[in-house]
């Protein structure tokens, strides 16, 4: 049986502190190509509220497909978005 120290609050916290620091890492190796919120949420055809908050960890539910279409965005693994990298 896995274990799970997280509660869902602390998940989508880490899920959202991820999509902030990709979203900054594909800013500082592509910054002719900067990707704001507002960009990042026109892509994937939400809002920017949505992303934003997100990045600050109050959304407690995000589609899989959104969440898809975000790493495909920024280039990485979707996985990386849920790695706890504060432990």
């Amino acid at each position: 049986m896995l274990y799970v120290k997280e509660t869902r609050g602390d998940i989508f916290k880490i899920i959202g502190a991820n999509v902030r620091y990709y979203r900054g890492l594909y800013n500082l190796n592509n910054p002719k190509k900067r990707i704001s919120q507002a960009k990042l949420a026109q892509m994937c055809n939400v809002s920017t509220g949505l992303i934003g908050s997100l990045e600050t960890g109050k959304v407690l539910g995000i589609s899989i497909p959104v969440l898809y279409n975000i790493s495909q965005i920024l280039g990485v693994s979707i996985d990386k978005f849920f790695e706890n990298r504060d432990s």
